[in-house]
């Protein structure tokens, strides 16, 4: 491994990262600069450059990644339908690819020979991390301080934080957690024993049901092939659009999720995710796609979604696969464009009803007051595919005499 002159560190002002800058300098004897993306999250990061250079960073980048998200990972995520293992919506995993872009871009710029990152050995983020990095710029050293240190426990990064006059919040964290735009994560404490109930304080986005209105709130969101791009008539930014309906799911505890899920590394994990605006928006994109979209093209898209939601969880934004899957989404999208109007009601989102100029519903097919539908073709058509049922019953028959011969 060649000497390392200059590391690009991803850096968001906690212990863990606050500890890995000094610790950086200290082992590799380098500069180190800070990056720390501002993806919507609702922390304040109004300190953090101040507490970069303070801890010994050479530069601290605080970068507005907030529209570049929205528009060019959350939006095409939500156009592929991307679920992982049927529930999770890859709140944090669509995070990563951007960060490490930002990391890569910084490096450039700076002449760095590496990028850090704050990923521990054991989850998912560090190969969202390393992967994209690798596929963005082959050249470019990654450092994983988790796996090189013997800082292994809170309490040890703790007395290195205070014997080198970092400075730490006195409140403790009961979790490790994750936030952005789109959602926040909790894992750690009581959530570690799949067995006990979430600790009320888990609760940032998402109202607890019992606590919702008890008056339904109407919305109508609407879509331009496959995006959102205004609510209830009112034309927004991706991402104040997200913000919005953040806002608004998150009062009527629209969003949130507790499951054990799987790793890609080859554990299980527990976690609960509070994702309001993309319960929200999955739904309502969902509903309008079942007047838009074509029978046999939705059923490959929803076969299709499966691995690629599967490319985005284990970290391979940037591989051929999830490209090349991307260019089939965002063809089944082309005439995903119209309007729904939902009821939000004590978590739940209700569709109410679906408009699109490009509606494949047709209301002289479908009444039951007659129409341009003739009863009788029905017929041929249940003879024809009948015949493969009638046939594979013959040789089942056929088996079964010569079973008892």
């Amino acid at each position: 491994m060649k000497t390392i002159k200059k590391i690009v560190l991803a850096y968001s002002g906690g212990l863990d990262t606050s500890v890995i800058l000094k610790w950086l300098i200290e082992t590799y004897h380098c500069e180190v600069i800070t990056v720390t993306a501002d993806l919507g999250q609702p922390e304040d990061l109004s300190g953090v450059e101040e507490k970069a250079l303070k801890t010994g960073a050479s530069k601290a980048y605080v970068l507005d990644l907030k529209e570049e998200m929205a528009r060019d990972f959350v939006f095409p995520m939500l156009r592929g339908a991307a679920i992982y293992e049927g529930r999770y919506l890859l709140g944090t995993s669509i995070a990563r690819p951007i960060i490490a872009k930002a990391l890569v871009d910084i490096a450039r710029k700076e002449g760095a020979d590496a990028v850090a990152h704050g990923a521990t050995g054991k989850g998912n983020d560090q190969v969202r991390f390393e992967l994209s990095v690798n596929a963005l710029a082959p050249d470019i050293q990654v450092v994983a301080p988790w796996r090189e240190w013997d800082l292994m426990s809170r309490t040890a990064l703790t007395a290195f934080a205070e014997k080198h006059g970092i400075y730490i919040p006195s409140e403790a964290k009961r979790y490790s957690m994750d936030a952005n735009m789109l959602h926040t994560s909790f894992e750690g404490s009581e959530l570690e024993d799949p067995g006990n109930e979430p600790h009320p304080s888990c609760h940032q986005r998402c109202l607890p049901v019992e606590e919702a209105p008890n008056t339904p709130e109407r919305i109508s969101v609407d879509f331009e092939a496959g995006n959102p791009v205004a609510v209830n008539g009112k034309r927004l930014s991706p991402y104040e659009l997200i913000k919005t309906l953040t806002d608004i799911a998150g009062r009527h505890g629209i969003g949130r999720l507790d499951m054990v899920e799987n790793r890609f590394v080859g554990m299980k994990c527990r976690g609960v995710y509070e994702d309001p605006a993309g319960a929200l928006l999955y739904a309502l994109h969902r509903d309008l796609e079942g007047i838009c979209m074509d029978r046999e093209v939705l059923g490959i898209r929803d076969m299709l979604a499966v691995r690629y939601a599967q490319c985005i969880y284990n970290g391979f934004w940037y591989a051929p696969e999830r490209e090349t899957l991307q260019a089939f989404m965002d063809k089944s999208q082309e005439t995903v464009t119209g309007t729904v109007t939902a009821k939000l009601y004590k978590g739940a989102v209700w569709p109410l009803c679906r408009t699109s100029p490009y509606s494949l519903f047709s209301a002289d097919l479908a009444t039951f007051e007659g129409g341009n539908y003739d009863h009788h073709d029905a017929q041929g058509f249940i003879r024809l595919n009948s015949l493969r049922l009638k046939l594979a019953h013959a040789i089942q028959e056929q088996r079964a005499k010569a079973a008892k011969n």
